[in-house]
């Protein structure tokens, strides 16, 4: 298969990005920045990662940025989360390691044993706010600041560990109905807005639907855990209670399903969603995350009915000019890049009867990220130098290049960058 044009900015991006002393990095070089997955030095060096895994760049660059990365001490423990720092830089590491048997194992050792201790004291916090009766936080769970992020990390790293199957075991109790103030809720509603903040449009909290910060990627890691055998008791029951949860808010866009990005209490009590608005169907809260994570369930659940929804409803979200028209980046968190990552590692587990559906939509998604006849440098130097992305991972060039370059081959990766993501 002849790769697609946008494969020629994966090579520009890399190439611009090739050492942390040249590239045009910005504030990446701040504390912050350093060692934020998302937006710094530990998300670059994923990309350096990846090309060298798929024997395109030399393995050095790679070692360039993760050396770079720890210039400086890293944050741990109540400072850190999954996506900064000593966890951002692991995961990294991992995926390289992964594919250089031997390779930074010494340090690995020492950042799994601080990561193993962060969840366990995570946990010990998690299960006294269960026994006091109140509400969790976004950043006790998600995928990005939560629990569910450790999850993924230590999933990779010792699939069977204790560690691994507490972490399983709290997610399972979290799906359960918690009672606040003589109403039922969500085990996962949380008091505070979306941002993990206090928040006046949000006066009574809300339940998070999303990936990144919701329940969601809760669904994709008990999902993946049972894909690999990592089982602990309930666990089967809670992925499907969260699909029957999906079920119940699924909105009809008419093209297909879509679902909110978090319900209020205001629909809860009424049971009935606000009526639908064109949203962008992202990977961090969007339908195209949702469905992936829905798929996965199904694989975990042996469920080609629900299977076959979920890939259907991927198809129908990304072939929606309402929702495609309301995605206006190509980033990979909530643009179009995003979106054909998600298309491709959903049509590599799909039915054969969606399977080349999916794979036909790729090569529009990618024209979308890089017009075909675009100049791939000046695409690259607007990427590079735009002040509010920047080169990192979630919003910015790395990012896109990271989920442009399967799609463009119709290769899946070759290192487990995305773990962090849990599409896979």
């Amino acid at each position: 298969m002849t790769a697609h044009p946008a494969r020629t900015l994966v090579d520009s991006i890399a190439d611009g990005l090739a050492h942390p002393d040249t590239a045009p990095i910005g504030t990446c070089g701040t504390d912050w920045r350093r060692q934020s997955l998302a937006h710094g030095l530990p998300g670059i060096a994923l990309l350096h990662v990846e090309l060298a895994a798929a024997e395109l760049t030399p393995w050095q660059r790679a070692h360039d940025w993760l050396t770079a990365a720890t210039r400086l001490p890293l944050t741990s423990g109540r400072d850190s989360h999954p996506y900064y720092g000593a966890p951002a830089l692991a995961h990294a590491l991992a995926c390289a390691a992964e594919r250089l048997p031997g390779a930074y194992e010494r340090t690995l050792d020492v950042l799994d044993r601080q990561l193993i201790a962060d969840t366990r004291r995570r946990l010990e916090t998690a299960h006294h706010r269960i026994e006091g009766g109140h509400l969790p936080a976004l950043a006790e769970f998600d995928a990005i600041r939560g629990l569910t992020g450790y999850g993924a990390y230590l999933l990779r790293r010792d699939p069977a560990s204790n560690t691994v199957r507490s972490v399983l075991d709290y997610l399972v109790h979290l799906t359960k109905p918690l009672s606040h103030h003589g109403e039922e809720l969500p085990g996962w509603w949380t008091g505070s807005g979306p941002s993990g903040r206090l928040d006046h449009r949000f006066p009574d909290g809300h339940a998070n639907m999303g990936v990144a910060h919701g329940i969601a990627g809760v669904l994709g890691l008990l999902s993946l855990a049972a894909q690999k055998g990592t089982v602990v008791d309930g666990q089967h029951d809670a992925i499907r209670m969260i699909c029957a949860w999906m079920d119940q808010w699924q909105t009809d866009t008419g093209q297909g399903p879509a679902w909110p990005y978090w319900v209020t209490r205001a629909e809860l009590r009424t049971g009935h969603p606000h009526p639908y608005a064109a949203q962008r169907p992202s990977w961090c809260y969007g339908t195209s995350g949702l469905a992936r994570m829905q798929q996965l369930a199904a694989l975990a659940l042996r469920d080609s009915g629900r299977q076959e929804a979920a890939e259907n409803a991927l198809i129908s979200a990304l072939t929606d000019r309402a929702q495609l028209a309301v995605t206006t980046d190509v980033a990979l968190c909530h643009g179009f890049a995003g979106l054909a990552h998600i298309a491709a590692r959903a049509a590599d587990d799909a039915l054969p009867s969606t399977t080349s559906q999916l794979r036909a939509l790729i090569p529009a998604l990618l024209s979308v990220v890089h017009p075909p006849g675009t100049d791939a440098q000046e695409a690259t130097t607007r990427l590079l130098q735009a002040q509010d992305t920047g080169p990192g991972l979630l919003d910015g060039a790395a990012g896109i290049a990271l989920a442009t370059l399967a799609p463009s081959t119709a290769a899946p990766p070759h290192s487990a960058w995305d773990a962090c993501l849990l599409t896979a």
